[in-house]
């Protein structure tokens, strides 16, 4: 039985929260506003631009380092296209995930709550998005750049353990800091009309994406059972380091000439992308402190990723 007590600490814990219904109505406003079909809103058609970037040069894992002091413009804009490729298959493969995870989240849940169908809104803008960087690739000409085996199925493992509240941290952890990249990439004129267009479609929908995930997960944190939270805790940590890793795939830089095991040793040895991660994920990391998450083991896991300081 719950003491007068406890009441009186769980009301306090929710009092700043925001009502789940009323958020999630909101965002099913905006869904129906400002949703976009890529098919029709993007020209597939349109050759891609000599001499401009897939991705932003400062944002290129290897910019800054001795090697890309070495490399032609022609290898670097190469480089930009693979990796532009590598991180939209590192999308689809997240999304795939946590769609999984959002249906796992509204199982129980009554079908006609708005919560329910916000859930049942994003999956569809994740297929949307899905289908959308798949043919981003396959327009750009490269291979699609699926993560290790050790790590794809280090992923099932996280769907089937995962607590509701360490669903919304990975969430939030695989779309804040693309997220952050892609707000430096629409508006870049150096990068590929293309390019640019996906990205902007992504950032005005992934912005309710994130702020449901936010709002859930500050729910969870102060709701759910100290064990639940001290597990969240270690499964986000975890999720942080395996997602870091997966952000620099190998054979990107075999794929345009590179020595592979060179390549990765100078990005993990690269001051600027350290700060280009580390940046990427500040406000993430701030919010996760913020109500709890990044303490203990943890909090060490997130270190170790190198996304936090």
């Amino acid at each position: 039985m719950t003491t007068a007590s406890g009441r009186a600490v769980l009301k306090d814990a929710l009092g700043p929260l925001k009502d789940r219904e009323r958020t999630a109505e909101r965002l099913l406003e905006s869904s129906a506003r400002h949703s976009f079909d890529p098919d029709r809103e993007l020209d597939w058609d349109a050759p891609p631009v000599d001499g401009k970037y897939f991705w932003p040069p400062e944002l290129v894992s290897l910019y800054g380092t001795p090697l890309w002091r070495t490399m032609g413009e022609e290898q670097r804009i190469d480089l930009s296209r693979h990796e532009a490729a590598s991180l939209g298959s590192l999308g689809i493969w997240f999304e795939i995930i946590l769609m999984q995870l959002l249906v796992r989240h509204i199982y129980d849940k009554p079908v006609t709550d708005s919560h329910v169908r916000y859930a049942l809104t994003e999956i569809a803008d994740e297929c949307r998005h899905s289908m959308m960087f798949a043919r981003m690739i396959r327009k750009g000409g490269t291979p699609a750049y699926p993560v290790s085996r050790r790590n794809h199925h280090l992923a099932r493992v996280l769907k089937t353990v995962s607590t509701t509240p360490g669903s919304f941290a990975c969430t939030l952890l695989g779309e804040e800091i693309l997220d952050w990249m892609q707000r430096l990439t629409f508006p870049d004129e150096r990068v590929q009309p293309l390019v640019r267009g996906v990205t902007r479609i992504h950032v005005i929908e992934e912005a309710r994406h994130v702020r449901y995930a936010r709002e859930e997960l500050r729910r969870q944190m102060a709701t759910a059972p100290r064990w639940e939270r001290e597990l969240t805790r270690i499964s986000c940590g975890e999720a942080a380091r395996v997602f870091s890793v997966a952000f620099v795939n190998p054979h990107v830089y075999e794929n345009i000439g590179l020595d592979p095991r060179e390549a990765v040793a100078q990005v993990r040895a690269s001051g600027h992308r350290r700060e280009v991660m580390q940046t990427g994920a500040r406000r993430l990391t701030d919010f996760l402190d913020d109500i709890g998450v990044l303490r203990g083991a943890g909090r060490k896991l997130w270190q170790s990723s190198g996304l936090l300081p």
